[in-house]
């Protein structure tokens, strides 16, 4: 298990008890520090972070505050005279990783993803279930009534073969005529006595009158 962590503005692949040199940090000798910008993890799985994997947090301990080596720096410009030297000596701190934590919520979140999928998709069937009760029967079984037909009659609370049955010819060209006039042309003389053979399930007898009739019209 190891984690690529950002600390003090440097990348470090850390693992458990390892120690390592960072850029100075604030803080006493002994005094704990945490870091979350970590940027990958290995444990069993691979994990991108999008720029941070989320939860997971490197902890460490503060051994030492001191100095790097010296580097020399000497600039010198040719011809013109000009000598420079320095020296520098980083500031560091000495760490030491105690601890890469938050994989055990990540196991916890992955074992109720499932779950809450499950529950998402019961979630789903049950409207689909209610909408599907409430959707009623297909008109469009009627000779003469076509999709457009049987979508009128719906908006207009026939939704089954038992409602349309109730309903007159009179009572159902009554509510097509205010649709046009490709509507006031139909004849709905049968399409009650056809949906009351629907509703008792008797579709031979249905398709032996509808195989007589033109267009719903005798």
């Amino acid at each position: 298990m190891f984690a690529i962590v950002e600390i003090a503005g440097l990348q470090y692949k850390v693992e458990q008890d390892q120690k390592l040199f960072v850029n100075r940090l604030k803080g006493d000798i002994g005094g704990k520090v945490s870091f979350d910008k970590v940027l990958l993890t290995v444990n069993g799985s691979t994990t991108i972070g999008a720029p941070a994997v989320s939860g997971i947090t490197v902890d460490a301990e503060i051994i030492n505050h001191l100095k790097a080596d010296k580097v020399i720096i000497f600039k010198k410009k040719r011809r013109k005279g000009y000598e420079k030297k320095n020296g520098h000596r980083q500031s560091l701190t000495q760490i030491q990783i105690t601890g890469i934590t938050g994989f055990d919520a990540k196991k916890e979140e992955k074992k109720a993803a499932p779950k809450a999928k499950k529950e998402a998709v019961v979630a789903e069937e049950a409207p689909a279930a209610k909408k599907s009760a409430k959707k009623g029967d297909d008109l469009t079984i009627i000779e003469g009534i076509g999709p457009k037909v049987a979508a009128i009659f719906v908006e207009a609370g026939i939704k089954s073969f038992a409602d349309l049955a109730k309903k007159s010819k009179e009572e159902l060209e009554a509510i097509l005529d205010p649709n046009g006039a490709a509507y006031v042309a139909m004849d709905a003389t049968t399409w009650a006595q056809q949906a009351q053979l629907a509703a008792d399930g008797k579709m031979d007898e249905l398709q032996a009158l509808k195989d007589e009739l033109n267009g719903g019209k005798s």
